[in-house]
């Protein structure tokens, strides 16, 4: 695959250049991207609602084990993703999404298969969990590429929507799986399985039903999307970000905020099922209202900046922790699910918030890079808060101890963002005001 020769030259920075030419290319590029990251993140949280009704259908595996099945996806998607940081760089935007994109159905096609024989061993479903980490890998290359198109100005809101609308991804896997698997019609391959009280599923429509979108969007950033010219960089010239002290900083704030957000909507459908398992078809809630809320949080930092807005989303999820843990003690569901939703938006919106910090920190070489770095530490947060939530059931008989633990993250990462960050943004404000 050859650089798409439509582009000869590239600087968004430059307004004539953005009004006559750089601004239609960026969306286009922007509006494959973002059906691209959907589907990667519906391959990589997909066994957050498989998982839930395998033992229904046959299969014997215990809790730990189904809480394990929807986390590995999340430990292998946060390692590729410092893998798939330096591709966009390496390869190109347009060639890495392309490749990116094809693999998933990869996944796709061997859960299908998989979940139509209860004797399937535990480590071929924990492998096929492994290779849907390849979807989790996606979004450092998709954010790093979207950066590079767009101007400063506009960085929070286009990577606001790519994100968010991206993220959608695991709401759309948890709101379509229960409807797929119920009608017959989308079951090309296979039989139905018989549950306890007579109804039939077909699990397998949770898996093959993606297969033909990936191959459509596959063809469209092949050939719709763009290698940008001079975008390309050695992994050893990215690297560089490791030794930015603001690497690592932004790193935290962006595991409290969108390390929560995959987390909890990772574990959330099991959570459902544990605590209150009346309400289960209501999983996919949260994970939608996150995502929903991730271009809000771009673009109102783009407005009143990304520092001020990430402090007052970390209040919110401390106090929507804060009341989890107080109705999952009292039993009610309406409270449970009212705080949850809280923590859901606020991280949506943090994640977004601290997506538009990056850009304004580092020069644009090093931004994206650094956006990519960074969400692959946050992604591993798909893998420990349910490793964490099933540590927590089976050692005390119930979730609220991990969130003890999330809290004290949530102020510790409240106090780096208004010491490097919001303080300093308020003394130049101060300076300014008084020059």
């Amino acid at each position: 695959m050859n650089n798409n020769k439509r582009i000869q030259k590239w600087n968004p920075e430059d307004p004539p250049f953005w009004e006559k030419e750089g601004k239609k290319h960026a969306r286009r590029n922007l509006w494959i991207s973002v059906p691209s990251l959907m589907l990667a993140f519906i391959v990589w949280q997909i066994w957050s609602v498989v998982a839930v009704r395998l033992n229904d259908i046959g299969f014997g595996f215990t809790d730990e084990q189904l809480f394990t099945l929807a986390a590995i996806p999340g430990l292998v998607g946060a390692t590729m993703r410092f893998f798939y940081t330096f591709a966009v760089g390496k390869f190109g935007g347009k060639n890495w999404t392309v490749i990116s994109t094809a693999v998933l159905a990869i996944p796709a096609i061997g859960i299908g298969f998989a979940v139509q024989n209860p004797e399937t061993p535990y480590s071929v479903m924990l492998l096929l969990a492994a290779l849907c980490g390849l979807g989790g890998g996606n979004f450092s290359s998709s954010s790093s590429n979207i950066s590079l198109f767009y101007p400063k100005k506009e960085k929070g809101t286009a990577l606001g929507i790519n994100g968010g609308l991206g993220n959608m991804g695991v709401s759309v896997v948890q709101f379509v799986t229960p409807l797929i698997i119920a009608a017959s019609t989308f079951a090309l391959v296979g039989e139905g399985q018989v549950l306890a009280n007579g109804e039939e599923i077909w699990l397998q429509n949770a898996a093959f039903i993606w297969v033909i979108p990936i191959a459509i969007v596959t063809i469209a950033a092949m050939f719709g999307m763009d290698n940008l010219p001079n975008a390309t960089q050695s992994v050893k010239e990215q690297f560089v970000i490791v030794k930015r002290k603001h690497t690592w900083i932004m790193t935290v704030l962006y595991v409290a905020t969108f390390g929560s957000f995959i987390g909890y909507a990772a574990a959330f459908p099991l959570l459902l099922r544990s605590q209150f398992p009346e309400h289960i078809s209501l999983a996919f809630l949260g994970a939608l209202l996150a995502a929903a809320a991730r271009p809000v949080g771009g673009w109102i930092s783009d407005k009143w900046g990304g520092a001020l807005v990430t402090a007052w989303t970390l209040i919110i999820m401390t106090i929507g922790a804060g009341g989890v843990i107080y109705f999952t003690n009292e039993k009610l569901f309406s409270g449970f699910l009212a705080s949850f939703l809280l923590l859901f938006l606020a991280a949506g919106i943090g994640s977004g918030s601290t997506f538009q910090m990056i850009p304004n920190i580092f020069p644009v070489k090093e931004a994206a890079p650094v956006l990519g770095f960074t969400a692959a530490f946050a992604a591993y947060g798909s893998f420990f808060i349910p490793k964490l939530f099933g540590w927590s059931v089976n050692t005390t008989g119930t979730p609220v101890t991990a969130f003890y633990f999330f809290i004290a993250f949530y102020i510790v990462s409240l106090a780096l963002n208004w010491y490097y960050y919001q303080r300093k943004a308020q003394l130049q404000a101060r300076a300014n005001q008084a020059s």
